[in-house]
């Protein structure tokens, strides 16, 4: 099952774990995201966090100074609410985007460039 999937019905962690997924396979953000979740369920429990303990959580995963800013300007615009597509959000791109069109909103339309997501589509069964 795709971490996707598994946040399908969480719009915030599914798009944090896009995040941490970006240029990073699914086995390596497994042993961090649990945590990362149990300790920051919430945009609002992101932002008070101690920006050291964010960072320190995801070291494991590489770029963690950039995914650290990214995750918390990403927080703070989502609180917002001043967005009409969540590309509009800083650090959602293309493969945030078409997770969050198949998994969030159930349009299967889409046509992703990740592999994963392609095998997803196909009905391939997919493990991380």
């Amino acid at each position: 099952m795709l971490l996707q999937e598994q946040y399908r019905n969480d719009e915030f962690k599914l798009l944090v774990a896009c995040v941490l997924l970006n240029q990073t396979n699914g086995k390596e953000v497994r042993k961090y995201i649990y945590d990362f979740f149990d300790n920051w369920p919430t945009p609002e429990m992101c932002l008070a966090a101690n920006i050291d303990s964010i960072r320190d959580a995801i070291r494991p995963l590489g770029f963690q100074n950039k995914r650290t800013l990214t995750i918390l300007r990403f927080c703070r615009e989502y609180l917002a609410g001043d967005y009409s597509d969540i590309r509009q959000l800083y650090g959602i791109g293309k493969y945030a985007h078409d997770s969050h069109e198949i998994f969030v909103k159930a349009n299967l339309a889409v046509e992703p460039t990740d592999k994963e997501l392609l095998k997803y589509l196909r009905g391939e069964f997919v493990t991380h």
